[in-house]
């Protein structure tokens, strides 16, 4: 089964239906593996042209080891574990003033994003079909299925299809309107990026606030690279849509003026090939279903960085979503709805988690 250029693999036959994730970060890659266990056949297009590897390290909590045990992954997983033995904090001239444990930022085990991302893509590659650079255009769904168009490919018809492709998800416009409608902004944004360890930090991190802005900076795996976070206080996530001057422009006057580290961290800002930028923001819905649509992890729930929730909750998502739909014996409605009454109450929890984050960072 071949789609075009960059299709990766494969699926074998269906045996419960065909299934189209969007997305293939953590998410999508999980619930993949668990749909393909349970007889389905199953697609997952990213519009990346190939695995991401960009993103800072994730971490997990609670019942995520569960869904990794599950999966036969979690002593692969724990293998990539950053080490992290925590962060100072520093005043404006980046003399340290307090210390803050591992886990604040950490979790109970954190391993490089891209790590995890490669782990999961291995673990589904044989018998998942993998279609990279393209991306969803148009959904029209009716009793039977879904016809999906995709931006390169023909389209094809699923009977059911998923969104797991974050904040910005595509299947959500697609299926239940404009991003405005259910992003809610906590008041900061950032640039995210990587950079030369001129600080000589060792599986450690530095924490500098003001009013209204954040420098975090931490090295784990590579001793020789910085990955740094400049965050601050902003009205809306406008920012996430505009261009990457425009978002370095931003961050620049945001900071400007603040001592210590900072001019040379905006200058390695500049020269980051792997700059990104994104707002702390959650995503409501009224539902998470649509017909034959249904959505997962940031795309339907997103608790916002500031939660430290945002991984565990994508694995336990798809976990959750797959295994209602084996006990519905496929029914979808059945599922989907039974999904959504078990996991709301945990993800109203994270999005708690993740408002009195933001709050603190505000001061």
């Amino acid at each position: 089964m071949t789609t075009n250029a960059n299709t990766k693999t494969k699926a074998t036959k269906a045996e419960k239906g065909k299934v189209l994730i969007s997305g293939a970060s953590v998410a999508g890659p999980a619930l993949a593996y668990f749909l393909r266990r349970d007889g389905y056949e199953v697609t997952v297009v990213e519009r990346a042209p190939d695995l991401r590897d960009t993103g800072y390290a994730v971490d997990f909590r609670g019942a995520a080891f569960d869904v990794l045990q599950e999966m036969g992954v979690l002593d692969e997983v724990r293998g990539q574990d950053t080490k992290m033995r925590g962060t100072a904090l520093l005043d404006a001239t980046g003399a340290e003033i307090g210390q803050l444990p591992a886990e604040v930022f950490a979790g109970e085990l954190e391993v490089p994003k891209r790590e995890l991302t490669r782990i999961l893509h291995r673990l589904t590659a044989a018998d998942v079909e993998y279609v990279f650079d393209d991306s969803i255009n148009a959904l029209a769904q009716d009793d039977n299925g879904v016809e999906v168009g995709f931006e390169r490919a023909v389209s094809r018809r699923f009977d059911l299809v998923i969104g797991a492709d974050g904040n910005y998800s595509k299947v959500r416009r697609l299926a239940f309107g404009p991003h405005s409608d259910v992003i809610r902004h906590l008041g900061m944004s950032g640039a995210g990026f990587t950079a030369p360890n001129h600080l000589g930090l060792d599986r450690s991190g530095v924490l500098q606030q003001g009013k209204g802005t954040a420098i975090y900076a931490f090295s784990a795996a590579d001793p020789k690279s910085l990955m740094v976070s400049l965050s601050f206080a902003t009205d809306s996530p406008a920012l996430d849509r505009r261009s990457r001057d425009e978002q370095e422009q931003a961050v620049r006057e945001a900071f400007a003026g603040n001592a210590w580290e900072t001019p040379r961290l905006l200058e390695a800002m500049t020269a980051a090939d792997d700059f990104y930028f994104s707002s702390a923001s959650q995503i409501h819905l009224d539902r998470w279903s649509h017909g034959r649509i249904a959505l997962i992890g940031d795309a339907g729930y997103c608790a916002a960085p500031t939660s430290g929730m945002g991984t565990s909750q994508a694995l336990i998502g798809a976990r959750t979503l797959a295994r209602q739909l084996a006990e519905a014996s496929g029914d979808h409605v059945t599922a989907f709805a039974a999904y959504e009454a078990e996991l709301r109450p945990y993800v109203a929890e994270n999005q708690a988690k993740g408002r009195e984050g933001a709050a603190m960072f505000g001061g």
